[in-house]
């Protein structure tokens, strides 16, 4: 009963805070415009504007590349720089909007407006960014140990075959995703115990993160689980339904990025909505103790 009473108020909190989302949808917009736009001027430079849309309308055309000879490297070179960039402002921006929205998701949280937004946002930044620091650190921690020893260790005995290579990867990666689920509850858990707090004790709220997840485990779990879940299936019908748009038009590239954008706005809706979730339960476990 907690666990479907939690994610309808994470559905409810989330749409009472869509400006939020809307913020963050157009921030992340122009955060890979700034990388995108310039990537295409340079490869219509390279190529002409007739010559791309004909040899990329039916899909990806690697000769399409060769083509751009000389050009190619220093397109590479800025390619590689500027989706790095991309991800690293990417990941700063998303620590500093999730203060924000954990902000307006928790139960006392009597206004939503944009002010309130960006304020809970700058305020919980430092915090919020020593913990996703952390627990990322835990994860790729994780990673190493379940997954990469384990698969090197099997690679490198004597006579051990592909086959069982890729068993001992599908199989430590299953427990590894098994333990993810638990990593997300921590990293929410003291998010959202943090917000409650003025001052920044982001390893209190780590702290907090592990007991209140093991403690409420048989509860939060459950809903992490089917939080996650919904999230892969909507990752999935994403990739089912955008490889299969070729546009060859000005108005099929507009439709297409209308559809894109959509779905990324959508993407953040549904990130909120965890927020939201985990928050509420943190609220329920709160009340019965």
């Amino acid at each position: 009963m907690k666990v479907f009473n939690s994610l309808k108020a994470g559905i409810i909190r989330s749409y009472k805070y869509w400006k939020a989302a809307v913020i963050v949808w157009l921030v992340s917009l122009l955060l890979v415009s700034v990388v995108a736009i310039p990537m295409k001027a340079a490869l219509l430079e390279g190529l002409g504007k007739s010559a791309i849309t004909e040899n990329l309308r039916d899909g990806i055309d690697i000769e399409v590349f060769a083509d751009l000879g000389a050009n190619l490297g220093s397109l590479s070179s800025y390619f590689s720089s500027g989706l790095f960039m991309a991800l690293l402002v990417g990941y700063v921006i998303n620590v500093f909007f999730a203060g924000g929205l954990f902000n307006g998701v928790k139960g006392s949280s009597a206004c939503t407006s944009l002010g309130d937004f960006f304020r809970a946002s700058a305020k919980n930044f430092w915090s919020f960014l020593y913990i996703s620091l952390i627990i990322s650190f835990i994860t790729l921690l994780l990673v190493i140990l379940i997954v990469i020893i384990p698969v090197a260790v099997v690679s490198q005995t004597e006579g051990s075959s592909d086959v069982a290579v890729f068993r001992t990867f599908v199989f430590f990666s299953s427990f590894f995703l098994f333990v993810l689920i638990l990593i997300l509850l921590v990293a929410d858990y003291a998010r959202a115990w943090q917000v409650l707090h003025d001052r920044d004790v982001c390893f209190k709220a780590i702290g907090f993160g592990f007991s209140h997840t093991f403690r409420t485990f048989f509860a939060s779990y459950p809903l992490m689980l089917i939080i996650v879940t919904i999230h892969a299936l909507y990752g999935w019908l994403i990739l089912s339904i955008l490889p299969g748009f070729k546009p060859v038009t000005g108005s099929g590239i507009i439709l297409l990025f209308i559809i894109s954008q959509l779905f990324f706005f959508i993407k953040v809706l549904l990130r909120t909505w965890r927020y939201g979730s985990v928050t509420r339960m943190m609220e329920i476990n709160a009340l019965l103790d």
